[in-house]
């Protein structure tokens, strides 16, 4: 009997379903690309903000460098992408609420590093959402070396300032040269020197960190080695640049001239600089970890495979989330317009004349004249900040100083260091002076959010040579000049600027 013809065809039902194929790299890659467009359209001004600064100020013209040398890091790590996958985690999306929330409230606060730091947060989430942990813990160096896109540390150029200028005074001290320290300004029997924001070596510092970060990732393995680089990073710079400006002074000793000793010291400060890092380079390399076999992926569990459902709930709840802070702060700045500008009537004190308005004094070859922005109560402080720079120029070379206010507060002024032109600004709200701390960005923003408060008040008082007059460039002239005229508008400027702060 033909045994054959007595088995029955299989089932379709007892037959297993294949596993469900995986998507790939292409529709993950699809899908990651359209979130990080949208994350550029809904942080653009974290953007603009961030390519303006890169190309105004000399400490982050390193920034451009960021993207290749990120995507070479990326390169070198390609193997790790053998039996990788793509494995969406939706779930990971949810991170992105506490990250829009702290975009709300350093929006708020009107602090843009704040913002720019969240939303770069913000870009990590979708990736990790999109494309899954084992992917992102495999090129955590590279996704984490992208921070440097960021220009953070302006917060530190103030105390970076104080001490450089401290390291001088201490150095002056110990090789016994006569001086006398003032604030930021140091004076020896050679001339007058000011340690300007130029000078606190935040250029250096911020340098350094991106190199000490790249050495660490291409020649260090281990956690620790690569934690010492990065302090080292961090504390040379400021010790080095110390020395370098304590140099400079000293050498004006020798030379008989301060112009000579600090011309082109920003190009020597470099080259100081240099030698500086090539040392840490050297020291380094006897502890170099990159001749061992390249470490592969760290083990993972197997990924599931790509469902299109789970990368398209990926890719959009992470950009759906995350524009939920910019949504909001859209609405609360509704019908906020641009800040009204005042010209006040100024007081005048011995030695300067009024027009017949008031509103400009001639005071010794210089004339001076000033205006006050009054801003909308539900403004945040970076309209502030960002009338502040736009009034400065951005420029971190020139001569700046603190004159104080009676009552508390201060102006503070910047100095041409080749022009008779100087600038004083002071900030008001909720009728007192501010410098513009966290303190009141917390208050502002209390006032934005609730109503009813305050509103931030900015003065501009601007000294700028008389065109009827010779020019002549006297700086200690124009201080005097600037000294007696804002001390003279106790009960004029300041008063006015007081009352317009309270939101009356």
């Amino acid at each position: 009997m033909n045994m054959m013809g007595r088995i029955a065809a299989p089932r379709a039902a007892d037959v297993a379903a294949p596993p469900p194929a995986d998507l790939g790299w292409r529709p993950a890659l699809v899908v990651l690309g359209l979130g990080l467009l949208a994350w550029c359209l809904l942080f653009s001004e974290e953007i603009g903000a961030a390519v303006r600064v890169w190309n105004a100020s000399t400490a982050y013209n390193h920034c451009w460098l960021i993207a290749p040398i990120a995507a070479w890091l990326f390169w070198q790590r390609r193997h790790r992408l053998d039996g990788l996958a793509p494995a969406p985690l939706p779930l990971a999306a949810l991170l992105a609420i506490p990250g829009a929330l702290a975009w709300l409230v350093a929006e708020r606060l009107g602090i843009m590093e704040g913002r720019q730091l969240v939303a770069f947060g913000l870009a990590q989430v979708l990736v990790l959402a999109v494309l899954g942990w084992p992917f992102v813990r495999a090129f955590i160096g590279p996704l984490a070396y992208l921070v440097f896109l960021v220009p953070f540390g302006g917060f530190a150029v103030g105390p970076l300032q104080h001490i450089t200028a401290r390291f001088i005074d201490i150095g002056l001290g110990v090789l016994g040269i006569t001086h006398f320290t003032d604030g930021l300004l140091i004076e020896t029997p050679t001339g007058l020197f000011h340690v300007a924001e130029a000078c606190a070596g935040l250029r250096f510092i911020i340098a350094a960190l991106a190199f000490g970060a790249l050495y660490a990732l291409v020649i260090f393995r281990s956690f620790w080695r690569r934690a010492i680089v990065m302090g080292l990073a961090l504390v040379v710079p400021v010790v080095a640049n110390g020395i370098r400006a304590l140099g400079i002074v000293v050498a004006a000793e020798y030379l008989g001239s301060a112009q000579a000793a600090a011309a082109d010291h920003i190009i020597y400060g470099w080259g100081f600089f240099s030698a500086v890092i090539l040392l840490l380079i050297l020291a380094g390399l006897p502890f170099r970890e990159d001749s061992s076999p390249p470490a592969s992926a760290p083990p993972a569990l197997p990924p599931q495979p790509a469902k299109a459902a789970r990368l398209a709930v990926a890719g959009v709840l992470s950009v759906a989330l995350g524009a939920s802070g910019p949504a909001l702060a859209a609405g609360l700045a509704q019908g906020v317009g641009a800040p009204a500008v005042i010209t006040p009537r100024l007081a005048a004190p011995q030695g300067c004349e009024a027009n017949a308005a008031g509103t400009e004094l001639a005071c010794e070859g210089v004339i001076v004249s000033a205006r006050l922005l009054v801003f909308a109560p539900r403004v945040t402080w970076s309209a502030v900040s960002a009338a502040r720079w736009e009034a400065i120029g951005g420029s971190d070379t020139v001569v700046t100083y603190d004159l104080p206010m009676r009552g508390g507060g201060a102006w503070q002024v910047r100095q041409g260091n080749a022009t008779t032109d100087s600038l004083a600004l002071a900030a008001w709200l909720d009728g007192h002076a501010t410098g513009g701390g966290l303190s009141a960005r917390i208050a502002q923003a209390r006032n934005s959010l609730l109503g009813g408060g305050g509103a931030p008040v900015l003065a501009m008082v601007d000294l700028r040579a008389d065109p009827a007059q010779p020019a002549v460039v006297d700086t200690r002239r124009d201080r005097a000049v600037l000294e007696a005229v804002l001390a003279a508008q106790a009960h004029t400027l300041m008063a006015e600027a007081a009352s317009l702060s309270r939101g009356r």
